[in-house]
């Protein structure tokens, strides 16, 4: 395959069995009855066609075109009906009220602050019906000043390899991700780089519960494993379930 773009390695790159298990984690909580979905961050679409699959009415909200592109295309080999939708996530209002709103792979941790963490609680819970569900998850603070910092991996095919160096940030429990692709030009004979930093952060439990306390969100439950087990301190990843009130 000759890839293009930086989305398209990125999601060849992206572990599949993540996908069934974000999954599996909101079909834990929410029957499939045909309500409408929002996925924020939807990326490529591959979550997005499982939950369409599993019975939900699915649209995909990301801020990336070259995602969206990829999403079309899963959508359209699948044969399969799926909205997509670019813009930022702190501006869902021109979106129609949804019963369930997903923000999975750690996407709110993109967000520069907690009030712009904030605002996408509030966006979200102003999208939700009345006992609607909001689903995410983030990065906890153990995996973001302990594991992160200094972490490197490398891997290497017969089209691309890939370079990946983590370090801290200049905030408070964040971390700078350096992404480095080089991919094979045939025309070329020679690999040609595609180069992206991505900026992460997040916050204390109590700081995430009171933001969605302060957009109106109540029976609030933080687990970690995708829900298959209680909070640790070395628990790397944080997923939280709230009803809007």
């Amino acid at each position: 395959m000759i890839y293009s773009t930086f989305a398209e390695v990125y999601d060849t790159l992206m572990d599949d069995s993540l996908y069934l298990q974000w999954r599996d984690y909101v079909l834990k909580h929410v029957q499939p009855q045909g309500q409408l979905l929002l996925e924020l961050a939807g990326g490529s679409g591959s979550l997005a066609l499982l939950l369409k699959q599993a019975g939900f009415d699915v649209a995909v909200f990301d801020l990336s075109s070259e995602m969206l592109a990829l999403a079309e295309a899963k959508a359209e080999a699948a044969k399969v009906a799926l909205p997509l939708i670019q813009g930022d996530m702190q501006d869902l209002s021109a979106l129609p009220q949804c019963d369930i709103v997903t923000c999975f792979d750690d996407s709110i941790c993109y967000m520069k602050d907690l009030a712009s963490v904030q605002t996408v609680f509030t966006q979200v819970a102003e999208r939700l019906s009345v006992g609607g569900d909001f689903f995410f998850d983030a990065h906890s603070l153990y995996q973001m000043d302990e594991v992160f910092p200094g972490y490197m991996y490398n891997y290497q095919t017969e089209d691309y390899a890939f370079m990946w160096h983590s370090y801290e940030g200049d905030e408070p429990h964040s971390v700078e991700h350096d992404l480095t692709f080089f991919v094979y030009d045939e025309k070329l004979d020679a690999y040609h780089p595609m180069i992206e930093t991505h900026k992460e952060r997040t916050y204390p439990l109590a700081d995430f519960k009171q933001a969605l306390a302060t957009a109106g969100f109540d029976h609030i439950e933080v687990t970690a494993d995708f829900g298959r087990q209680a909070v640790g301190p070395q628990s790397t990843r944080w997923f939280f379930h709230a009803k809007k009130g």
